[in-house]
């Protein structure tokens, strides 16, 4: 039998991803009422929890799901829409949690956003995005399998593989067998790809542009760079060159690269230097990440045009008035050493630009000329906060707990106090001009032939959107999706798992 214990709020780091969010903190029991909570970047929480003299907690399955119903029922931000149910129905605290947030999870509002996880897990995602795979982005269309990115850091680009080039056949130790082959025989992700494990190995047959290409590849512990490729510029006569930079996720890695890659303030240090005034942020696949690294972003682009000025408030539910109150809980535009202070900026987006991104874009938008470019995005105001049961209880170690809750739990406005995007999108607002433009994989990214750069540099050239959609040019990504085998359908939607990650 557990003992009572009680439990101390510290959100101590937010993290805004429609794939997971990140962030910690604390629960609180109904006989202890929570303070308020801490915002900080140390990853540190506090906690304060006893248990009875003598007796040794273990993490099993119902401390754990006594640890969700605490800090579900303070937390949680849409706490008064959860399912009553009896929590010794339940042999897992992942069951419990889905049972409880069932009404919300039905409607859309949580999608797959709330979830029990490890502090290990954790750390790896938000510090470098690291996985085992080849180092690709997937897409399918009724066309077929293409390759939509390809990470400078991993075996697929050293192997030569790139954007644009279509997968028509894999060798899975018996020779070359078709996508259609391997279809009509019910073969499994797993069985064509192979497991996340280093070493699995597979040959690719890839075409592009009417010639062929085979790759053998093997899988191996890869963390995407958080920017793709180089920032760029883009020569203009008699003009300032338009800046233009892709960030892929708001992850560490993003403000302290690894392995020799280029940070946000290497961007915008780069595009001080070339006097940019229009600048292309590419988020047309950024799910989101952590809050921090959204908060720097904003920093670097608007910290001259608007310090001092609230960029973005956190706000949690009712039960906590006194945090949604405190000015500590809202990010403040700073100017940055490397801030520069672009006028104009065209975002890519579609609809896998997510969270961080949407409250980038939100944040920024009161306050430089901007527009979007390309379709609309996610929808996602929400972010998450993790808390770590270790932290909790009182005689818990990390070693012997490696559980986490990763919750729903905070909304996100500007420094207008404007949101209203969730479920519907940025352009679902209202509130932002939106010129629409194709996902061009025949073009590498920042290339002014690509359609949804053409369009955002049209957009500066003449201040209106383009008459008609540009990009048609790649017919094949724009042609209707049909119904695909469960291998094949991975086209990138935020989800807890990004699938579309080979």
């Amino acid at each position: 039998m557990h003992k009572k214990y009680s439990l101390f709020i510290g959100l101590f780091y937010l993290l805004l991803m429609a794939c997971g969010g990140g962030g910690g903190g604390g629960g609180g029991s109904s006989s202890t009422p929570p303070p308020a909570p801490l915002i900080a970047d140390d990853g540190d929480s506090g906690s304060d929890s006893s248990a009875d003299a003598g007796e040794s907690v273990t993490c099993d399955v119902p401390l754990q799901i006594d640890f969700v119903e605490a800090v579900t029922d303070s937390w949680y931000l849409w706490y008064d829409e959860m399912a009553g149910v009896d929590k010794a129905n339940y042999e897992s605290a992942q069951a419990y949690l889905d049972a409880r947030l069932a009404p919300l999870i039905d409607d859309g509002r949580d999608r797959g956003f709330s979830y029990m996880t490890t502090i290990t897990e954790d750390e790896t995602s938000i510090s470098s995005g690291a996985y085992v795979g080849f180092g690709f982005r997937s897409n399918s269309t009724s066309a077929g399998f293409f390759i939509i990115d390809v990470f400078e850091s991993g075996p697929a680009w050293a192997a030569g593989v790139r954007r644009g080039m279509e997968l028509v056949a894999v060798d899975t130790g018996n020779g070359f067998e078709t996508l259609a082959q391997l279809s009509e025989r019910g073969a499994t992700s797993e069985e064509i790809f192979g497991p996340r494990e280093v070493g699995i190995e597979r040959d690719f047959r890839f075409r592009q542009i009417g010639t062929k290409a085979e790759f053998s590849i093997a899988k191996a512990e890869l963390s995407p760079p958080a920017l793709a490729g180089e920032p760029l510029l883009i020569e203009r006569s008699g003009l300032a060159p338009v800046g233009y930079l892709h960030l892929r996720q708001f992850i560490n890695a993003a403000l302290t690269p690894e392995h020799g890659s280029l940070s946000l303030t290497d961007a915008t240090t780069f595009f001080k230097e070339a006097s940019v005034t229009d600048l292309i942020i590419d988020l047309r696949y950024n799910g989101g990440g952590l809050l921090s690294v959204a908060d720097t972003m904003m920093d670097l682009l608007a910290g001259m045009t608007a310090t001092g000025e609230p960029s973005f408030k956190i706000q949690v539910n009712d039960q906590h008035p006194e945090f949604n109150e405190d000015r500590d809980n809202w990010g403040l535009f700073d100017e940055l050493p490397d801030t520069f202070s672009p006028i104009r900026i065209a975002f890519i987006t579609s609809r896998s630009t997510a969270s961080a991104s949407e409250l980038v874009i939100n944040g920024l938008h009161p306050h430089i000329d901007a527009v979007m470019v390309g379709g609309n995005t996610y929808g996602k105001q929400v972010g998450q906060g993790r808390w770590d049961l270790h932290k909790l209880v009182e005689g818990l170690e990390r070693e012997d707990c490696d559980v986490a809750l990763r919750l729903t739990a905070f909304e996100i406005v500007n420094g207008e106090n404007e949101g209203g995007y969730h479920q519907v999108g940025l352009d679902g607002t209202g509130r932002f001009t939106l010129c629409a433009a194709e996902d061009d994989i025949s073009n590498p990214f920042g290339d002014p032939r690509e359609a949804s750069v053409a369009a955002a540099l049209d957009w500066f050239s003449t201040g209106s959107c383009p008459s008609s959609v540009s990009g048609n040019r790649n017919g094949l990504m724009a042609k209707q999706r049909v119904a695909l085998p469960a291998w094949l359908e991975a086209e990138y939607i935020p989800a807890r798992i990004d699938a579309n990650l080979r």
